[in-house]
């Protein structure tokens, strides 16, 4: 059977950093997301008998790919060979959640060429084993993900925010997040991360639950910076910022003293998440300018089946 499926990738507002489980990919502390709606992977599988081995686009991590792959044929009891096509609408591998949006993609697919009754909770569950991250991509719009699986806190259409993308750095990351992951320990700073983490989840849930944007994106940008100085504080030191990354953190600090309400966040990566509410895009872009590719997303379904 030939299926096809979509999945968006997320920004996480609290975000992850370490795991408890690497094998597993369970997160070290729980985390809250929202799902792209201009950041999408696109993925066809087809399973058949007649297909000799596997087969992925080019360009993508086929062993991974397969790996999964073979999770989902493992449940089915099945050794069927499968081809794989997929294309993302946005950067991959520079730190915009692309294995996110991949891998519940994949598994959604996957799961429904074969035939697979899965309840999201499941899906979920199994599109962590991927990649950790897509696991927030099967739920829809603001997510929560704890220990094995992610649910949604509310729909897509709950709260009218916006994330613009501003697009930095178009390069693959010469260190994955998974291999940054590893070294989380050795930073001084990831016992007090963590010890922190729990207040933190608590007030971005008042504040989704309010629509309290000023307290929201204090969180998130607080947050945001907590994490990439846990980075920077590994050894070895894992620094994805350059000058242009920089250059709009200060300049999004000015804004707001300038009255524009836009906070930042970023994710393992160097590009930068300007986070508004929709009112307020239009005067973001038009202060932005030009100078920069940008991708306007806002809150978006879950990975479904098209």
């Amino acid at each position: 059977m030939k299926v096809t499926a979509i999945a968006p990738a997320n920004i996480a507002f609290i975000k992850y950093w370490g795991r408890k489980d690497a094998k597993l990919r369970i997160p070290s502390n729980p985390s809250i997301s929202m799902n792209l709606s201009a950041c999408i992977t696109k993925t066809t599988v087809e399973f058949s008998n007649d297909f000799k081995q596997d087969t992925v686009t080019k360009g993508f991590d086929e062993k991974r790919i397969i790996a999964h792959i073979d999770r989902i044929r493992d449940l089915a009891k099945t050794k069927m060979r499968a081809k794989i096509t997929t294309n993302n609408s946005f950067p991959t591998s520079v730190g915009v959640a692309s294995s996110a949006s991949g891998f519940a993609a994949l598994t959604v697919a996957a799961a429904a060429a074969l035939g697979l009754k899965l309840s999201p909770k499941k899906l979920s569950s199994l599109a962590r084993l991927g990649s950790g991250s897509a696991c927030r991509s099967i739920p829809d719009g603001f997510v929560k993900w704890e220990g094995e699986y992610a649910y949604s806190l509310y729909p897509h259409d709950y709260w009218d925010l916006r994330d613009i993308l501003v697009i930095v750095e178009s390069k693959q990351k010469e260190i994955s997040s998974s291999k940054g992951h590893e070294a989380v320990e050795t930073s001084p700073f990831f016992a007090k991360r963590l010890a922190m983490i729990p207040k933190r989840i608590k007030w971005i849930e008042k504040a989704l639950g309010e629509k309290n944007f000023p307290a929201f994106g204090k969180v998130i940008e607080e947050d945001c910076l907590d994490m990439h100085h846990v980075m920077q504080t590994q050894d070895p030191p894992l620094i994805y910022w350059n000058d242009k990354t920089r250059e709009i953190m200060d300049t999004v600090r000015r804004w707001r003293k300038e009255g524009i309400p836009v906070y930042f966040t970023i994710d393992a990566g160097a590009n930068v998440h300007l986070i508004c509410e929709g009112k307020d895009e239009r005067k973001v872009i038009e202060t932005l300018g030009s100078r920069y590719q940008i991708i306007i997303n806002k809150p978006a379904r879950g990975a479904h089946l098209i």
